[in-house]
């Protein structure tokens, strides 16, 4: 689809990571960008300071009058998150009057055609992945635009556009499978990190995941690449040209001679062309390590070279959310991460025992979605156990209405662990605060992001 003719755009769910950078993709090419958001948030602020309407209350009065007055599909194009729920006032409202209305996801598609394309998928790992290959190619002096799942630290932004104009220009992409909305793109490059069951409301089995991500692999280019793990490749089964990568086994690329120095790793990458010596990645955790292969396959894929990674992965300074540093100080230790699957729990709460093995963890996480916490209730057990102390927020239901049964404290109960509690999110900083943690992580993908800061200061204050 091209956009020449288009002169509004609205987003219902704008305040959404992916939906946002949508929101200031149109606003870059001159469009006139308004939406609609259940709750502000900091990327809402953000973007009404950059001069996109959004209003946050399902009304249709509140919509911008332009919007209103042009239902052309010529003029005006909605674009809404399957997350938005089926009753809402206002995706009705643009469905009964036959505008162009259109998901996501098709509207990401649209915007890769053309484009050399590098769509990173996978239930952990795609954020931290896509944005160290857009920040090896932009360091590297490769243009490209890039759709990010964070906010990059290095660019304070979920949207890199290209320096000079968007045309033509190389894109990557965080492939979201949620929705099969992945499934709309048609990568040059796909890269899939993991493969573990999430999202059962809409996938109901780890088979229906499986033959997901299979299709998804089979959208690449004839003449592309697939990157991904053994794992990975053994269950899709795909035919295509592969490169393998894993953390620290044989494979086309994998990381070997892993130390840790003064608090970050330092590896050589084994890669077919030969190794990468001494990379210092410049963010934590052993899973990074594995991420940053996955991201130098794709670079190397691109002609990028071993210099150019090597400065590019030790000048990474993360993404905002995913093993994300509060404090670092001698005797306390905060770490704020994305974590809401049982396997990035594991992950985490692993590499941060990797770090400090003398030291006590203190895990507060916030359960994300009711059928979630259903489906891997045993799984999210065995996980949380990694922790010394526990902290567990309600469930976050997101877009869901509650289940009977299905609560924390039934969560709580399975989880086998001396230090263990439930806590409203008005009581956390005071519980917290009561007895000064020596390694603090914050857990989960709901609304625990607005205790971070208050809870840092507090501590700060508190130890100071």
């Amino acid at each position: 689809m091209r956009f020449e003719s288009l002169k509004y755009v609205y987003l219902i769910g704008i305040g959404g990571i992916g939906m946002s950078g949508l929101a200031r993709y149109f606003k870059s090419l001159g469009k006139s960008v308004s939406g609609y958001d259940k709750t502000p948030s900091t990327l809402t602020h953000e973007m009404e300071n950059e001069g996109i309407e959004i209003h946050y209350d399902d009304d249709v009065a509140l919509i911008n009058d332009e919007i209103i007055a042009h239902p052309s599909a010529a003029d005006t194009l909605i674009i809404y998150t399957p997350a938005i729920p089926s009753n809402h006032t206002e995706l009705n409202y643009f469905s009964d009057k036959k505008y162009s209305l259109h998901k996501r996801a098709e509207v990401l598609g649209w915007i890769t055609e053309g484009h050399y394309t590098v769509a990173v998928a996978g239930t952990h790992g795609k954020t931290t992945t896509s944005t160290l290959v857009t920040h090896i190619l932009r360091s590297s002096g490769n243009d490209c635009i890039a759709f990010l799942g964070g906010v990059s630290k290095n660019y304070h932004t979920n949207i890199l556009l290209g320096k000079s104009g968007n045309e033509n220009k190389v894109m990557v992409v965080e492939a979201d499978e949620y929705d099969r909305s992945f499934l709309t793109l048609s990568p040059d490059i796909a890269v899939i990190t993991s493969i573990d069951p999430d999202h059962l409301d809409i996938y109901h089995d780890s088979s229906h995941v499986e033959e997901s991500y299979a299709l998804f692999a089979n959208r690449t280019h004839s003449d592309g690449c697939l990157i991904t793990k053994e794992k990975v490749q053994s269950v899709i089964n795909y035919k295509g040209k592969t490169q393998l990568y894993s953390l620290n086994q044989n494979g086309d690329y994998f990381a070997k001679n892993i130390n840790s120095h003064e608090g970050h790793y330092v590896y050589d990458v084994v890669t077919p062309y030969g190794e990468i010596k001494s990379v210092r990645l410049g963010i934590t955790g052993l899973h990074n390590i594995e991420n940053s292969i996955a991201a130098a396959a794709v670079a190397k894929a691109m002609n990028v070279d071993d210099d150019n990674i090597r400065k590019a992965l030790a000048s990474f300074t993360g993404v905002e959310r995913r093993f994300d540093y509060q404090i670092l100080q001698p005797n306390l230790v905060f770490i704020d991460d994305y974590a809401h699957h049982p396997e990035e729990i594991k992950a985490c709460l692993s590499s941060i025992r990797a770090m400090y093995p003398e030291r006590k963890i203190t895990a507060i996480f916030q359960p994300h979605l009711y059928s979630r916490t259903r489906d891997f209730v045993d799984d999210f057990a065995r996980s949380l156990e990694l922790a010394d102390n526990l902290v567990l927020l309600d469930i976050y239901p997101a877009r869901e209405l509650p289940i009977q049964g299905i609560t924390s404290a039934m969560l709580l109960d399975k989880i086998n662990l001396k230090n263990k509690k439930l806590c409203s999110k008005a009581e956390l900083v005071n519980e917290i605060t009561s007895h000064i943690p020596e390694v603090l992580v914050t857990m989960g993908a709901g609304d625990i992001d607005r205790l971070v800061e208050p809870l840092k200061n507090a501590l700060l204050k508190k130890t100071a």
